[in-house]
Formats: structure tokens, C-alpha cells, sequence
């Protein structure tokens, strides 16, 4: 009789065992987590801090003051255009289906996405939004390279078909099921390639098609109101942790790590900037370390979730340095006017961060590894170079066709008696400060 139990109890206690670990993968894949998605709610309002007021206020203060009210109007007219657009098709584009190049449309209209829908550990909603804002900031920060001088209702349309056309395919190609890129191995933990070279490049399209502004570069236009870029700065710093860190989509120490390097190549990009500019201007600047800063968190974007934090100190200082001669004598050796320097600071930084992510992921180097299939800094450079170049590629044609559309069928540009006005009142009819009040 012992004999006959004891097999048979074994075999019991394997299936007790085998169906409490299915049960545990089952809990550990669907059920919601309170802490991640605490933390995420939080991240989500962080990135979108990042645009109203952040990046608002950022770009305000570096225009001249009778165009401070359009730059203003443009970002908030763009979280709000975006939101619907995102809600509406974007997201599912972006991160419906399983195809190689384009989500599909299983998401049209939010459909599917519930209360009781998870994505990993947190609501699908949350998910949504937080990559909602992520939608919202890119095209804002193309603002910055054609401020002053495009129309608003031009602005509107291509804003919309570049999140359709642009924004969307891309970032499925890195984040999306399925997505090319991000089948590769490319690592970008929180956008650098989808955000940043994206919106830089687009930005740099834009200003050479648009043309330069009256008077640039023989005409002083300087910022009209530091304070306001001084605090739009911080802002764009403090939200930047929702920015990287939420990338995680858990409260994890992933997401710790995210942070901490953060902060440090942040702080080592302004200083180098600061250091560069004192050494050949004579003087620091707080244009300077706020532009540098700004490069620090754009080229740590890529790298936050796989690199250590000797790895930040190294890309901050590069893009410090890197930012600040694009932004300087590269603009002035090539003569575009892209107005507050969009493609010096996201591209250029976005490039620097996207390459060295590929150096500094190595674990020998303190980093999390490479991407999925790769084994060496070389192999995972080249790729993060694929990712780069094909970005560039896709998004320099798609938004110069565009804009040659838009200005074949209404115009992209402002009158001459309009720009010398200024666009708060030509198209706004508003002025920014009434002195005389």
C-alpha cells in the first residue's frame, strides 16, 4: 500500500506544483499593480508638464516679445490637437497589430482599451496617456525651428498629418509588437530616435524650407525674457524623470536607475556647455547652461534604461559639448535659421545619446547589456546607427513633402508686413504684455 501512495502522492504534489506556477505566471503577466501604476499616473502628469508649462515657457522667453503669445498658442494648441488625434487613430497606428511598419487599426478609436484592460502591470489607459504625451511633446518641440514666421492654421495641418504619417509608423517601429527596430535590438528607452532625432530633424526640414526670418542673421533678435526660458527649463528637468524613468512602465529599480542617470548627465551637459561657452565667449551664459541641460536630458534619453551611471556622466558631457558647437559654429558654417535651435539641441543631442546608448549598454562598461541578439558594442552600435539613419531618411522626405504640400495649397508662410508685426497680433490679435494698461 505504501508503495502504490507514494508514487501517486508525488505525482499529486508535482501537479499542485506545476498548477501553482501557472497560476503565479498567470497573476505575475495580468494582474494590476497599485504601486506601478501609482507611479505611472505620476509620470504621465510629469510629461505633460514637460510640455504645458515646460517647453511653453522655454520657447517663449527665447523669441522675440511681439511672438511670444503665438509660441505659446502653438504648444498649447498642439497638446490639444494631439490628444484627440492620438485618441483617435494614433495610438493604435503606433501600437495596434504586429506588423513590421505599421500598427494597424484594431485600435481605431480606442476600442478595446476598457478600465479592465492591462497593459503589463498598469491600466491600459494609463499606458495610452502616458504614450499620449509622448505625442504631444515631439511635434511641439518642431515649434521652436520655424517660430516666428509660419502661419497658425499651416502649423495645425501639418502638425496633424506628421503625427499620422511620421510620429505614429516610427514609434511602432521601435516600441510597437512587431516593429522592425525594435526586432533588430535597437535600444531606445524612452525616445531619443523616436522623439528627439525625429522632431529635430523635422524641425531642421522645416526652418530650410520655410526660409530665414527678416533680418537673420544680420538683425539682433535675442531672447525677449531669460527668466521665462530659465523657468521653462527647470520645469522641462523635473518632468524629464517622468520622462525616462516612467519609460520603465513599473516602480522598479530599472526605473531608479533611469532617474539617477538622468540627473547626472543632465547636470554634466549644462556644465560642459557652460565650460565651452565661458572658454570661447568669455562669459557663461544662462541661455547657455539651460540649452545645455536640455541636450544632457535629450541625449540621455536613449540610454536611461541600459546604461550605468559613469556611462551618463560621459554622454552628458559629450552632449554638452556636442550641442553646443552644433548649435554655434555649425549653424553658422551652414546659415540655416532654425530659430531656437531644434536641430543643434534634439537631433544632434538625440544622435550623440542614440550612438553611445550602444557603447555604455555594455556590462563590462556598468550598463544593463544589448538588445535582443547582440553581443558586442560593435554590433549594437550599428544598429543603433541603422536606427538613426533610417529616422532621418524617413522623417527629412515625409516632412518635406509635407510642407511642400501645405505651402502648394494654402502657404506656410507669413506676409512680410505680418512678421514684421509680429504673430501675436496678426494672427491673434493679442499682445503678450500691455505696458500702457
Amino acid at each position: 500500500m505504501k508503495l502504490f501512495l507514494v508514487p501517486n502522492m508525488a505525482r499529486l504534489m508535482v501537479a499542485v506544483g506545476l498548477f501553482l506556477n501557472a497560476s503565479q505566471a498567470f497573476a505575475d503577466e495580468a494582474e494590476l499593480s497599485a504601486g506601478d501604476t501609482a507611479w505611472m499616473l505620476t509620470a504621465t502628469a510629469l510629461v505633460l508638464f514637460m510640455t504645458i508649462p515646460g517647453l511653453s515657457l522655454f520657447y517663449a522667453g527665447m523669441v522675440r516679445a511681439k511672438n511670444v503669445l503665438s509660441v505659446l498658442m502653438q504648444c498649447f494648441t498642439i497638446t490639444a490637437l494631439m490628444t484627440i488625434l492620438w485618441a483617435l487613430y494614433g495610438y493604435s497606428i503606433a501600437f495596434g497589430g504586429e506588423g513590421a511598419y505599421w500598427g494597424g487599426l484594431d485600435k481605431l478609436f480606442l476600442r478595446g482599451v476598457t478600465v479592465d484592460s492591462l497593459s503589463g502591470s498598469i491600466p491600459e489607459t494609463v499606458f495610452m496617456t502616458f504614450q499620449m504625451t509622448f505625442a504631444i511633446i515631439t511635434p511641439a518641440l518642431i515649434v521652436g525651428a520655424f517660430a516666428e514666421r509660419m502661419k497658425f492654421s499651416a502649423m495645425l495641418w501639418f502638425m496633424g498629418l506628421w503625427l499620422t504619417l511620421v510620429y505614429a509608423p516610427i514609434t511602432h517601429w521601435v516600441w510597437g509588437d512587431g516593429g522592425w527596430l525594435g526586432n533588430l535590438g535597437i535600444l531606445d528607452f524612452a525616445g531619443g530616435t523616436v522623439v528627439h532625432i525625429n522632431a529635430g530633424i523635422a524641425g531642421l526640414v522645416a526652418a530650410l524650407v520655410l526660409g530665414k526670418r527678416k533680418g537673420y542673421p544680420t538683425s539682433p533678435m535675442p531672447p525677449h525674457n531669460l527668466g521665462y526660458t530659465m523657468i521653462g527649463a527647470a520645469m522641462l528637468w523635473v518632468g524629464w524623470f517622468g520622462f525616462n524613468a516612467g519609460s520603465e512602465l513599473a516602480a522598479d529599480g530599472t526605473a531608479g536607475m533611469a532617474m539617477a542617470v538622468t540627473q547626472i548627465a543632465t547636470a554634466a551637459a549644462a556644465l560642459g556647455w557652460m565650460f565651452c561657452e565661458w572658454l570661447s565667449h568669455g562669459k557663461p551664459s544662462v541661455l547657455g547652461i539651460a540649452s545645455g541641460a536640455v541636450g544632457g536630458l535629450v541625449a540621455i534619453t536613449p540610454a536611461s534604461g541600459s546604461v550605468g551611471p559613469m556611462g551618463a556622466l560621459a554622454i552628458g558631457i559629450a552632449a554638452g559639448v556636442g550641442c553646443f558647437l552644433a548649435a554655434t559654429a555649425l549653424k553658422r558654417k551652414i546659415g540655416y535659421d532654425d530659430s531656437l535651435d531644434v536641430f543643434g539641441v534634439h537631433a544632434v543631442g538625440g544622435i550623440i545619446g542614440a550612438l553611445l546608448t550602444g557603447v555604455f549598454a555594455a556590462e563590462a562598461l556598468g550598463g544593463a547589456g544589448f538588445g535582443s541578439g547582440i553581443s558586442s558594442i560593435g554590433g549594437q552600435v550599428q544598429t543603433q546607427a541603422i536606427g538613426i539613419i533610417a529616422t532621418i531618411v524617413y522623417t527629412g522626405v515625409v516632412s518635406f513633402i509635407l510642407l511642400k504640400v501645405i505651402d502648394g495649397v494654402m502657404g506656410l508662410r507669413v506676409n512680410e508686413e505680418q512678421e514684421a508685426e509680429g504673430l501675436d497680433v496678426a494672427l491673434h490679435d493679442e499682445r503678450g504684455y500691455n505696458l500702457s494698461a
